[in-house]
């Protein structure tokens, strides 16, 4: 090469950089724009769908300025990749815009919504043909009418709702009318002329009203959920408040119960509806769901309970009357539940259960199971219940728990299950009934990989005649 075509080639990569200077500048401060949204996304370890298609759409608006650069040009000249990508890269970026779009609701007309969809999935597939078969003029065209078209309807839907006055909406219409001007230029310069392109300029302008919005409604939410949390601690300690902190001190019944909800506030329940020096009436509970609904109906069992307490040493009559208040109360939610009564001075104890899991009872080291079921609460009015009578044993423990201990699963989805429950309850000989609720539920939380129900269960010892320990 000779000095003077060395000179001419210096002078057109000058002119280029010289030209692609403010598209260089711009792709820069959108790629790194982009990526700080995506990263602050991830950072906050929640999924933010606004700020990854804002990121998403930002990093490929700055790489397409890069990659349609002249100087790459120059340096590449022989490079199919290059030209491919090139064309590319203008297919791909409509796709995000498009998913902020409904990600922000900003879709609000079905026609509007209609072809922004097919302009996602047709530049999608024109991006797919053009990096395996090369460009075509045709794709050009079909892509900047499609662009025009969902832009004018855009701006159109948009004018439509001028009388709104949502502060992000305003926000975005103005950024987003500045930028159809110049995409609509450079679009139809295009089909018609070669002409300077400028849309660069207006979506920076659009670029920081997206941002504005993205960040304005991530604080929002920050700010909701924060309130939300601090109103689910609330709820958490009026629960606790309902749930009765000890038994009262008995010659002979020793009670030990443990409460460990999935979330803040949950469905399970217990109460004591007697407990006097002769007579314990246990109550354990279980209402269907999670969450918030479901504490909701645990707190109307807890009233439903203490409406009954004329039937509390009959636990048939009693689960009966429970499931007369709450039929219809509970939004289709229905409740399981298990009542023991016992008795000192008969040396007995009566149960009756509604869909709950048996009570098992430990006696000089075997466990056996005590079942006698009938229909859960609150799912059907004709519901009937009876009684299990069972003697009193000097010595004898009863387990009564919620099927979360039972449904616990390991890593491979294995139950805990009702026979590793009862294993669990034998090895607790010797232990106070405190004790024993801690070591069992530390077996089923040892054996669970992840809690995904809430754990509640009651542990009552029979100790004829003898000072109990609270």
């Amino acid at each position: 090469m000779s000095p003077f075509d060395v000179s001419l080639s210096a002078r057109e990569v000058l002119e280029a950089f010289r030209r692609d200077a403010p598209n260089f500048f711009l792709g820069a401060a959108f790629v790194t724009v982009g990526l700080v949204a995506l990263a602050f996304t991830a950072l906050r370890k929640r999924r933010d769908l606004l700020f990854i298609y804002f990121g998403i759409f930002a990093i490929l608006y700055g790489l397409r300025l890069w990659v349609q650069a002249r100087l790459l040009g120059l340096l590449l000249p022989d490079s199919i990749f290059y030209v491919r990508l090139r064309v590319a890269m203008t297919y791909l970026v409509p796709i995000p815009f498009v998913l902020y779009f409904r990600a922000a609701g900003f879709l609000d007309r079905r026609t509007t919504a209609t072809v922004a969809y097919v302009l996602a999935v047709v530049d999608g597939i024109l991006a797919c043909l053009t990096l395996a078969a090369g460009p075509r003029r045709l794709y050009d065209r079909t892509n900047s009418i499609l662009v025009i078209g969902a832009l004018l309807l855009l701006i159109d839907d948009f004018l439509r709702h001028q009388r709104r006055q949502d502060k992000d909406f305003l926000v975005i219409r103005r950024g987003l009318l500045i930028f159809a001007a110049f995409a609509l230029w450079d679009n139809v310069a295009t089909i018609h002329f070669p002409a300077w392109r400028i849309e660069g300029v207006g979506f920076a302008i659009f670029l920081a009203s997206l941002g504005y919005v993205a960040g304005r409604r991530t604080l929002q939410r920050d700010q909701q959920l924060s309130e939300i949390q601090k109103e689910l601690e609330v709820a958490r300690r009026i629960q606790l408040s309902i749930l009765p902190a000890h038994f009262p001190s008995s010659p002979h019944f020793q009670v030990a119960a443990r409460y460990v909800p999935m979330t803040s506030v949950a469905g399970d329940f217990y109460d004591y509806v007697l407990a006097d020096e002769e007579q314990a009436g246990l109550l354990i509970a279980d209402v269907s769901g999670h969450g918030v609904p479901a504490a909701l109906i645990a707190s109307m069992v807890k009233l439903a309970a203490a409406s009954q307490r004329a039937a509390a040493s009959d636990p048939s009559r009693f689960l009966l009357g429970l499931n007369e208040v709450l039929c219809g109360n509970t939004q289709n939610q229905f409740v399981t539940a298990a009542y023991v009564h016992l008795n000192s001075r008969s040396r007995e104890l009566r149960y009756s259960a509604a869909g709950h899991p048996p009570m098992l009872l430990l006696r000089d080291g075997v466990v056996m199971e005590v079942a006698e079921n009938g229909l859960m609460l609150a799912a059907f009015d004709f519901a009937s219940y009876s009684n299990a009578t069972h003697p009193l044993h000097e010595g004898d423990r009863l387990l009564l728990y919620t099927d979360g201990l039972i449904e616990a699963a390991n890593k491979t989805g294995d139950f805990f299950g009702g026979e590793s429950l009862a294993a669990a309850l034998r090895e607790t000989v010797g232990d106070g009934p405190a004790a024993a609720a801690d070591r069992i539920l530390t077996s089923v939380q040892q054996w669970s990989a992840s809690q995904d129900d809430d754990l509640t269960l009651i542990v009552c010892d029979f100790v004829s005649g003898a000072e109990a320990s609270a």
